[in-house]
């Protein structure tokens, strides 16, 4: 797949979308959204292999042991039953929503890859000559690969950094009870793991009683396009300032447990109003 352009003038930023094969949210909504403000000039959408998936939870046995393991796949199942059909549904009318307010998606190349650092991925995008890349996947991206946008390859981080690096970083502070601390973060991505530059810190008044930890994680994204679009713009064109981080404590995070979410949902009924909050960060 090719996504050469011409070398005339551009009259707005260019960019790229990397996403994962059946995110829908991602590969409907965002774009609409991205189309809306840049000249969308590509998608690349990861469809990982069964080694990738193995490599995963040897990991997750490595950072936490076997029975640690059984726990996360016990929070899937329990969600699978419990709350998936309704936060799936939700998801459908938000992209819904999106394509009504941004335009339907446009018509781009895309590129189908099993690993976002692969080859093909590097040439696909350089020849998008993309001005930003959004990286919404779960491998780390290879120097070869961010660094080919000339303002930056950026992260809609779901959680604060550099608290709550990682995935699933709404959970934690969720689980933890850090309610200021339940958002989303946008990160220039360095060599690091979550260790960039930050230009931002986003939330919303989230339902922790009736909202689960993945309805909320999408919501700190979508209930905040145009503040996170402003801010993006800025970073891109060298305008923004950067978040000092400085003497704050950094650590990453692993995958959902079911006796973390039972923890948290257990205390967030003893929260007088559910204790909605908002990130106290600038």
């Amino acid at each position: 797949m090719s996504c050469n352009v011409p070398t005339d003038a551009r009259p707005r930023v260019r960019s790229v979308l990397i996403c994962h094969r059946g995110a829908l949210l991602d590969r409907e909504g965002l774009t609409a959204w991205m189309a809306s403000f840049s000249d969308l000039a590509g998608i690349v959408e990861l469809d990982e292999t069964s080694d990738r998936t193995l490599q995963r939870i040897k990991a997750q046995v490595r950072r936490s042991g076997v029975w640690r393991l059984l726990d996360v796949f016990a929070l899937r199942l329990y969600y699978r039953i419990a709350h998936a059909r309704r936060d799936r549904q939700f998801e459908r009318d938000t992209v819904a929503a999106l394509a009504a307010r941004f335009g339907p998606p446009p018509a781009v190349p895309v590129l189908q890859a099993s690993s976002v650092n692969a080859p093909e991925t590097i040439a696909f995008l350089e020849g998008c000559r993309p001005d930003f890349v959004i990286a919404r996947c779960k491998t780390l991206l290879k120097p070869a690969v961010f660094q080919v946008p000339t303002g930056g390859t950026y992260v809609l981080h779901p959680g604060i950094c550099p608290e709550y690096r990682n995935a699933h970083g709404c959970f934690w502070a969720l689980s933890a009870g850090d309610l200021e601390r339940v958002g989303l973060t946008l990160l220039r991505i360095d060599a690091g793991v979550d260790t960039g530059p930050i230009y931002g810190y986003f939330t919303y008044p989230f339902d922790e009683r009736g909202e689960t930890h993945v309805r909320i994680q999408q919501r700190v994204l979508t209930e905040n396009l145009d503040a996170i679009r402003d801010r993006l713009l800025d970073a891109v064109a060298g305008r923004a300032e950067r978040i000092d981080t400085a003497g704050r404590t950094s650590a990453v995070w692993g995958q959902p447990w079911l006796t973390a979410f039972v923890r948290w949902k257990w205390a967030a009924r003893r929260r007088p109003g559910g204790a909605n909050a908002r990130v106290a960060l600038s």
